[in-house]
């Protein structure tokens, strides 16, 4: 629990942020979750104007409160298409900072957060002994998406159709890494992520073999812990405090010129979280600054730095491609994946909406995944009408969502990373 006077100051740097929005309605227009609902409280506007009056609503209705600021799926959208600039996404983590402060985290998200995720070792220990037995309790329904669902019902999961566990997560395939610049004189540091690690393995080898063919040096220290975006989401500040730390501690001391990334949400976490939400002790902040000017998304690095060029001649396969909501709205990512596909030799099909999110969210889609499914349905529809035979994106989160909603419509089309078809094209 935070103390009276610690929530007083989140409450006095909240009042600050608001003060910015005009009420006009633009966020409408363009969120996700309000277009399935149509309630004003799912809105930007609406949520706003809950937390104007917040300390009295905590005392009077709290759990309606918690529910609303939940209802959110902190893509960014509002915020990119804010006439006035309102720093939206601070607003609602310092919200739920709040209320978390105010109220406590919950059993269950005590032992994820402070339990697994703060401390690697245990969280790939877990996961490794779940790999193994992850089988009694699914089976594959798709073998093109490589897409289970549970085998009896199940907490959490569902009807969902999802990607399992890899059997040899990539911390087991490669531990680590210190290897010098080749013939492009560059090293990188590679931030690999959860996701990544423990589901997508295929993605992190991707990204080594195109960074060895282009002669990129790699460091990659073992031990990475999440890059605290979960955590933060859930207003969980004290454990993101420790991921960020842990995190500087581990990189700070390589020699390397960039670091990249194949997950959208770790990118944007770094660059654009860590510097504005970290409140630990103040000696990792300077460190935290250099990584952030350093971090760049995988194919704004071969595209920007490595100078990456499309293919001469098209014909393969074909593909359409989802922005990640990290990479366009947060940090104005959208040609440089397009390029890396097309410098794959891949035939290109822009579909309709692809800037519109998946429906994701992380928790949003545990805590609501009845929104989060109408919101995925139609990123799949559009994916679909397409006519490509491959969706790609740049977000192993996003891969998770838009395969559990192909799967479920039989869609017949695989799912990649866009790293994927650029390393199979080498």
């Amino acid at each position: 629990m935070a103390d009276i006077n610690k929530l007083a100051e989140m409450f006095k740097e909240l009042d600050d942020l608001l003060v910015g929005c005009m009420r006009c309605g633009m966020c409408q227009a363009v969120c996700p979750v309000f277009a399935q609902s149509g309630r004003e409280t799912d809105v930007t506007r609406g949520k706003l104007a809950l937390l104007d009056g917040l300390a009295n609503e905590m005392l009077t209705d709290p759990e309606g409160v918690n529910d609303k600021l939940n209802r959110c799926l902190l893509c960014g959208t509002c915020q990119s298409n804010c006439p006035s600039g309102v720093s939206v996404m601070d607003i609602f983590l310092k919200a739920r900072a709040i209320m978390t402060g105010y109220f406590g985290l919950s059993p269950v998200k005590q032992a994820i957060f402070r339990g697994m995720l703060k401390n690697p070792k245990l969280f790939n220990a877990l996961t490794n002994m779940g790999s193994k037995f992850q089988g009694l309790f699914t089976k594959k329904v798709d073998d093109m998406l490589g897409s289970s669902c549970a085998r009896f019902n199940m907490p959490v999961i569902g009807d969902r159709h999802f990607n399992s566990l890899a059997s040899k997560p990539l911390h087991k395939i490669v531990p680590e890494l210190d290897t010098p610049a080749g013939k492009s004189g560059i090293k990188v540091a590679l931030y690999v992520g959860c996701v990544i690690d423990k589901i997508y393995p295929q993605v992190g080898q991707a990204i080594l073999k195109v960074l060895e063919h282009h002669g990129v040096g790699v460091f990659m220290p073992s031990g990475q812990s999440c890059c605290g975006i979960p955590v933060l989401s859930s207003g969980d500040t004290k454990t993101f405090d420790s991921l960020v730390a842990a995190n500087v501690k581990l990189f700070k001391d390589g020699e390397f010129d960039y670091l990249v990334t194949g997950c959208a949400s770790c990118t944007s976490t770094i660059k654009e979280l860590w510097p504005h939400m970290y409140q630990g002790p103040s000696e990792h902040r300077y460190d935290i600054g250099v990584l952030e000017r350093k971090t760049m998304d995988i194919s704004q690095f071969l595209v920007d730095i490595l100078k990456v060029e499309p293919a001469k001649v098209n014909g393969g396969k074909s593909v359409t491609y989802h922005d990640p909501c990290h990479l366009k709205n947060s940090l104005g990512i959208t040609a440089q994946p397009r390029d890396v596909i097309r410098a794959a030799g891949c035939d290109f099909k822009e579909m309709n909406e692809a800037g519109t999110c998946c429906g994701c969210g992380g928790s949003f889609n545990i805590a609501h995944y009845d929104l989060s499914k109408k919101i995925g349905s139609r990123k799949a529809d559009n994916i679909m009408a397409s006519g490509a035979t491959t969706a790609t994106t740049s977000c192993p989160a996003c891969m998770l969502q838009i395969t559990d909603m192909l799967s479920q419509k039989k869609a017949g089309m695989d799912v990649k990373h866009v790293i994927e078809l650029y390393a199979d094209a080498l």
